[in-house]
């Protein structure tokens, strides 16, 4: 599929972008400059500008300048090469994403021959029943066994991780008394997940559905308004729903890894809200939303697109006391301006001095919060 600037001028262009093994296709205007054609090839490749090098008959192209100017013509072939630690999400677009964490153990077939015994174990079945823990992770499970069901609303702890269960149907929904669910690492698809199943689960305070394949969290997450903590990291997530602002009772919010270019205005209805990480997302902006989140103590946007914050973020969220912007194009002295900024710089501070305290050793000036531009 090729792609197209919209902004390009009658003086179109179609040249080649090599990268990761792959061939990208553009239409461009020549008038375009380098700057311009790393800002359209950024969420193709899930690079940053600041972390692409343009390579045209062996030199690196300079930003300031046309592609005319460059001497790229059309038909030309460029080479694209990425700064380690400048990706977003994990990694280039275009690399198919692991279906389970890379820390997966490889099970041999004589263990999953002896799966049906482990199946059938009527004292762990009893245990279960006892406990209301479901322990079942790294089990080199394809399925959730059947005695699972039989617990019913005894069930309190559902963990299921790193297995290899292709669905979660809706008879989930047998769990009514479930306070977490586990599903973490299973390679799970849009299609393998019954949604209106675990949107039954009204008592939920835990769900993490991480190191998955999904590329949809549908609107039905909005139904689970006990959650307190929702983990969707690493997966392939474009957006996140705009009922994710129902959940009122949420505390804290992983989505780091994924492909998030917005966020809902609605987020700031999450007024519990104390962690929130978004780092390696294709973030561009924040809504201004952000700041009626009074409880946020942790913001992690390190390696997004963003180049500036909510313009009140120091003013109104003051409890917070760590914010994360490596290898975004935020600098201290931008931060410096914010109103606010004086009695955040001192709440981090304080924050940094306890941890020395306790023999927590990091850098005493501002090193988690921006890059520093000297």
């Amino acid at each position: 599929m090729e792609l197209e600037d919209p902004t390009m001028a009658d003086s179109t262009i179609k040249l080649t972008v090599k990268f990761g093994g792959k061939s990208i296709p553009l239409s461009v205007s020549q008038d375009c400059t380098v700057k311009d054609l790393k800002s359209l090839l950024q969420p193709i490749t899930n690079v940053l500008p600041r972390g692409q090098k343009l390579i045209f008959k062996g030199k690196v192209l300079v930003e300031t300048s046309t592609l005319k100017q460059s001497d790229v013509g059309s038909g030309a072939k460029l080479m694209l090469m990425a700064s380690q630690g400048l990706h977003q999400g994990e990694g280039p677009v275009l690399k198919e994403a692991s279906t389970r964490p890379i820390s997966r153990t490889v099970v041999s077939d004589k263990i999953d021959q002896r799966k049906p015994s482990l199946l059938v174990d009527k004292k762990r079945t009893d245990r279960w029943k006892a406990t209301g823990v479901i322990a079942l992770a790294q089990a080199n499970l394809k399925e959730i066994p059947e005695e699972v069901w039989d617990c019913g609303s005894r069930v309190r702890v559902l963990d299921i991780s790193e297995n290899f269960i292709n669905e979660v149907p809706a008879k989930i929904s047998f769990f009514g008394s479930m306070l977490k669910l586990l599903l973490q690492g299973n390679g799970l698809s849009d299609e393998s997940i019954q949604w209106e199943g675990i949107a039954s689960l009204k008592r939920l305070m835990l769900l993490s559905i991480s190191h998955n394949n999904l590329t949809v969290l549908p609107a039905a997450v909005g139904s689970l308004t006990s959650l307190r903590q929702l983990d969707v990291t690493n997966n392939k997530l474009t957006s996140l729903p705009n009922e994710l602002g129902l959940l009122t009772q949420l505390e804290i919010l992983k989505a780091n890894n994924n492909r998030i270019t917005s966020l809902p205005e609605s987020i700031g209805n999450c007024s519990f809200l104390m962690e929130v990480d978004l780092s390696a997302n294709i973030l561009s902006e924040l809504p201004e939303t952000f700041t009626k989140l009074r409880n946020l103590k942790t913001l992690e946007l390190n390696n997004t697109g963003l180049k500036t914050l909510p313009s009140a973020l120091f003013k109104m969220c003051l409890q917070l006391s760590t914010l994360g912007l490596h290898n975004t194009e935020i600098t201290v002295e931008f931060l410096r301006q914010f109103e606010g900024w004086d009695d955040f710089d001192e709440r981090r501070r304080t924050k940094h001095q306890k941890q020395l305290d306790f023999r927590v050793v990091g850098s005493g000036q501002f090193d988690e919060g921006a890059d520093k531009s000297w």
